[in-house]
């Protein structure tokens, strides 16, 4: 898509009535901010301002054409959004400069958008060959073709293994360097073809597209996705006001994990084992919502398939730290 085209495109949002109901308590308030730390193509947004007139809303998107889309469709709630092109472990500066001291709600709605995947210009889609880019926000520099092209076998076979639980990653990463050097890789589809000749003919008949894989974890390493992410949970849960929620919808175990980990963290007790007594200042900040992972209903997964691997879970801050 060249420079300052919009494409039009449609997506259903996953999960919506789940995340509205989990954040409706906190947004329920006259004065209630919320944040989409996910932007997309706006609608949990849309969604978020039809359902609470008195909401304002805080939108972020590390993709400036997200959020070029998503100003035209929340257009009629322009008094009460703030749409910011930022990856969401900014948040806490975005916050800051708009003058924002705690929120009341905040969503997050992890991995590749509708948009970037249906967009074969952004060579996401193992499916359809494309520029080999895979860039979410467009204006940074890394590619995934500088990532094939440059990495060294070792550091290819770690990514793969490590961001995209590939177990013929060596054989993979040592293929796509010897390939490399008869010719770089430019385009999806070759990368495609080789991560498929690279793997036994017999692991090729399950588990779906045999390059799955090695795109999960070339996007998450050109886009720091797990690095951000990590920072990302923590600074949100801070932001939170008391009785302020947390929704986040996760794609991949190691995002899950993640998000787990940090409520996990902020949902236990500070004081030292065996005292009689909460310490003061101690207990819990967090009270998880969900009980276990959620996922979306056969419902929703006969109606949009894209929702199949959306993990939710969901906190309530209930102690602010001094």
């Amino acid at each position: 898509m060249g420079e300052g085209q919009v494409r039009e495109f449609t997506h259903e949002p996953v999960l919506l009535e789940r995340c509205l109901a989990l954040l409706a308590p906190a947004l329920e308030a006259d004065d209630a901010v919320a944040v989409d730390a996910t932007l997309g193509l706006g609608g949990h947004s849309e969604a978020i301002l039809e359902r609470f007139p008195q909401v304002r809303l805080v939108g972020l998107d590390r993709d400036p054409v997200a959020v070029e889309l998503s100003r035209k469709r929340l257009a009629p709630f322009a008094q009460r959004t703030t749409l910011v092109h930022a990856i969401y472990d900014q948040l806490p500066q975005v916050l800051s400069e708009l003058g924002i001291a705690h929120v009341n709600g905040i969503l997050f709605d992890l991995g590749v958008s509708s948009m970037q995947l249906d967009d074969a210009e952004r060579g996401f889609a193992y499916s359809q060959d494309a520029r080999l880019d895979m860039r979410m926000d467009n204006t940074q520099s890394l590619t995934a073709a500088e990532v094939v092209n440059t990495y060294s076998a070792r550091d290819l076979a770690h990514i793969l293994r490590s961001y995209g639980d590939e177990r013929f990653a060596k054989r993979i990463a040592d293929r796509i360097v010897g390939e490399r050097e008869r010719e770089p890789f430019n385009s999806t589809a070759r990368l495609a073809e080789v991560v498929r000749e690279s793997i036994p003919a017999a692991a090729r008949r399950t588990g779906g597209h045999p390059a799955k894989r090695s795109f999960q974890a070339l996007r998450i390493e050109v886009n720091g996705e797990l690095d951000a992410l990590e920072a990302a949970i923590p600074a949100a849960i801070d932001s939170l006001a008391l009785n302020g929620r947390i929704v986040v919808m996760s794609y991949q175990s190691l995002e899950d994990q993640i998000v787990k980990i940090s409520m996990a963290e902020r949902a236990k007790s500070t004081s030292p084992r065996g005292l009689p007594v909460e310490l003061p200042g101690h207990g819990p900040e967090l009270e998880i919502l969900t009980r276990k992972v959620e996922t979306a209903s056969d419902e929703e997964l006969a109606r949009n398939p894209r929702s199949a691997p959306a993990r939710l879970r969901a906190a309530q801050r209930i102690r602010v730290a001094a």
